[in-house]
Parts: structure tokens; sequence; C-alpha cells
């Protein structure tokens, strides 16, 4: 895995330098630890996208649930930031 070494480093050894970037209180930074983690793509697959003819129109994302899924969201929008990192379409979503 590849990570930003300078940036890693910084992060790590500061603990509290995110919050000080962001202007908010160094305390901001109790509870948190700093990792570098690997995501890894799985496949995924939309019910259906509505592609318009013109870029003013949006793509809409259909997904449809015959059952309870606690996770439809996580998913949709895993889905959903998947395909716009891929296809990087000019339209709006």
């Amino acid at each position: 895995m590849r990570t930003d070494t300078l940036f890693y480093q910084l992060f790590q050894n500061f603990h509290t330098l995110l919050f000080e970037l962001i202007e908010q209180p160094e305390s901001n930074a109790d509870g948190y630890e700093f990792i570098s983690a690997e995501v890894k793509e799985k496949a995924f697959r939309f019910d259906g996208i509505f592609l318009p003819d013109v870029v003013e129109k949006p793509i809409i994302f259909t997904e449809v649930q015959f059952q309870s899924s606690e996770y439809i969201y996580w998913d949709l929008m895993a889905e959903s930031c998947m395909y716009l990192r891929q296809y990087k379409p000019a339209n709006n979503w």
C-alpha cells in the first residue's frame, strides 16, 4: 500500500496537527487513532442507472430492495462513488 510518507509521519507523530489545520480545538483530537488503511474494491452492480442524453439533466442511480438491508445506504453510496470515480461524468447526480 502506498502512503504519503511525509504526511503519514507528521500526523502519526503530531496527533493534534489535523485539528490545528482545520482550526478546531486540539482537544477534539482526543479519542482518535491515526492509521493508514487499505480499502479493496469489491464488485458492485446497480439495479439500474438512468443516463441522460444531455449534461443538464442529472444521472439517476436506482436500487430496489425486496428484503430488508441495514446496509442499503452504505452500499448505494459506495456504488455511486465508485461509478463517479471510474466514469467521471459531467452530469450532476
